[in-house]
C-alpha cells in the first residue's frame, strides 16, 4: 500500500496530502542513484588499492615464486658458463696441446660476447622479455655443450690413436750410433763443402763406412725410394703421418721400396757417397708440416740426458756439412 505524506498548511488550519511533482521526483531518483554510483566507485577503488582479489593473489604470489626462480636460474647459468668457459680452456691450452692439435676458435662456440651487458639489460626487461633471454642463454649454452661434445669425441679419438702417434713420432737416430761419434754436421747454417759458402743444412750428417745398415727412425710408408738429381743421390722418404717426413740421402744401396710399409728400427737401405757429397755418410731430416726441423730433437728413445747433451754439442760443433 502506497504510503501517503501529509503536512500542515498554516494558511488553511488543516492537514494537506503532499503532491510531490513528477520531475522533482525523478531528480530525487537520480540524484540517489549517482550518489549510490559514486559510492560503489569509490568503495571499489579502495578494495583494488589495499585488498587484492583472489585470483590477484595467486597471480602475485606465482610471479613472487617467478622471479625467485629466475635469480636461482641465473646463479646456475652463471655457474654453468664459468665450468664451460673452464672447459673449452682446457681443451684449447691442455688436450689439444698434449696432442699437437689446433685449439677451436671462440667464433665456433659462438661465444657470448655480450656477457657483460647483458645482467644490466635483465633489470629492465618484462616477463615474456625475461623468458626469452633465458632461452636464448640456455639455446646458446646448449650450442657451445654440443660442440664441447664433438670436441672431445675427437680428443677421444686422439687417445685411441695415440698409440700410433707415438709409433709415427721419429725417435731414434737412423745409424747405430752407441759411442755417439757418428754425427759429423748439425742442423744450421754450415758451409758448403763444394761451393764454400754459408747454406743452409736442414739435417744432420752421420758417418760410417760405406755399407753400414740405415734404419727407420718411426712407423710409415715409403713415399720415395730411388736415385734423385736434388743432391741426394740415393734417397728415401717416409712419410709416418700425422704431419711428420723423414729423409734420407746418399745410400750407396736401397732396400725399401716405394708404397712399402715400414717399421721402426727396419733397415731402409744403406750408407753411400752418392749424390752431393763428400764421404760415406747418411744425411738424415725431419720434416714436420712441410718445415725442416732440427733432427737432434727426435732421438729421445735412444738417449739419456746426458748422451742428448753430448749429441748436442757434437752437431753444433762441426761447421761444414758433408753435403
Amino acid at each position: 500500500m502506497k504510503k501517503i505524506k501529509y503536512y500542515f498548511n498554516t494558511h488553511t488550519l488543516r492537514f494537506e496530502k503532499v503532491d510531490t511533482p513528477l520531475k522533482v521526483r525523478l531528480l530525487q531518483l537520480f540524484g540517489f542513484i549517482a550518489a549510490s554510483i559514486v559510492t560503489g566507485v569509490v568503495i571499489v577503488a579502495i578494495l583494488f588499492q589495499y585488498i587484492d582479489s583472489p585470483k590477484e593473489k595467486l597471480l602475485r604470489q606465482q610471479n613472487e615464486s617467478y622471479k625467485a626462480n629466475y635469480s636461482l636460474i641465473q646463479q646456475r647459468l652463471k655457474q654453468l658458463e664459468l665450468q664451460m668457459t673452464e672447459l673449452e680452456s682446457r681443451d684449447n691450452e691442455v688436450y689439444r696441446s698434449i696432442f699437437e692439435s689446433s685449439p677451436i676458435p671462440d667464433s665456433a662456440r659462438l661465444k657470448d660476447i655480450e656477457a657483460l651487458k647483458e645482467a644490466k639489460m635483465i633489470q629492465n626487461l618484462s616477463n615474456s622479455d625475461l623468458l626469452q633471454n633465458m632461452i636464448d642463454q640456455l639455446n646458446n649454452l646448449s650450442i657451445r655443450t654440443s660442440f664441447q661434445d664433438k670436441s672431445f669425441l675427437e680428443i677421444t679419438s686422439m687417445v685411441k690413436n695415440k698409440e700410433k702417434l707415438l709409433k709415427a713420432i721419429p725417435a731414434i737416430q737412423p745409424v747405430s750410433n752407441k759411442n755417439l761419434s757418428r754425427v759429423a754436421s748439425g742442423f744450421g747454417y754450415r758451409i758448403d763443402p763444394l761451393y764454400k759458402d754459408y747454406r743452409l743444412h736442414a739435417g744432420l750428417d752421420f758417418t760410417a763406412p760405406t755399407g753400414t745398415p740405415i734404419y727407420a727412425t718411426a712407423d710409415g710408408v715409403v713415399q720415395i725410394a730411388g736415385f734423385n738429381t736434388d743432391g741426394y743421390g740415393n734417397k728415401v722418404v717416409i712419410n709416418h703421418g700425422f704431419g711428420y717426413q723423414t729423409l734420407y740421402g746418399h745410400m750407396a744401396r736401397i732396400k725399401a721400396k716405394a708404397g712399402q710399409s715400414v717399421k721402426r728400427g727396419e733397415v731402409i737401405g744403406y750408407i753411400g757417397n752418392t749424390g752431393k757429397s763428400t764421404g760415406p755418410h747418411c744425411h738424415y731430416e725431419v720434416i714436420k708440416r712441410g718445415i725442416k726441423v732440427d733432427p737432434v730433437y727426435y732421438f729421445y728413445n735412444d738417449l739419456t740426458p746426458a748422451q742428448f747433451d753430448r749429441i748436442l754439442k757434437a752437431a753444433a760443433a762441426n761447421k761444414q756439412s758433408l753435403d
